[in-house]
């Protein structure tokens, strides 16, 4: 059986900011956004190509705890990690990150490819990879 990735699901601290932020930096564009009274929380739905984010704000959100906020000490934490994206261009896209202000958390080569972690507005661990 093959399974097809459709979304990954991230609560964040300000969801117009973040509407803002993946705009901005990933290029992702709002396509739902909606109130759900049962969760407390408005959800909105981005999309890049065929790939969506899912949002969550809820009414009263957590910030993330301090060891989640390292990609080597946040893989210890059991449980879902970070999204990856290939990237064509990881030096372009560096030059795109700090021309906007983005939070680089890590950079690193890893089996000849490139690899650089950045830290969303709400300090989300998000990786991207350019394979060599």
């Amino acid at each position: 059986m093959t399974y097809k990735a459709l979304h990954v699901g991230i609560s964040v601290l300000d969801m117009d900011a973040a509407l803002a932020w993946y705009a901005k930096n990933l290029d992702f564009a709002l396509v739902q956004d909606e109130y759900v009274p049962a969760l407390k929380a408005r959800v909105c739905f981005l999309q890049n190509r065929e790939f969506q984010l899912e949002l969550f704000r809820y009414d009263a959100p957590k910030p993330l705890p301090q060891e989640r906020l390292t990609p080597n000490s946040d893989l210890q934490t059991v449980g879902t990690k970070h999204v990856a994206f290939e990237v064509p261009d990881m030096q372009a896209l560096k030059e795109k990150f700090v021309a906007n202000g983005v939070d680089i958390a890590h950079e690193i080569r890893m089996e000849n490819n490139n690899v650089m972690f950045v830290r969303d507005n709400s300090g989300v661990l998000i990786e991207f990879i350019q394979k060599n």
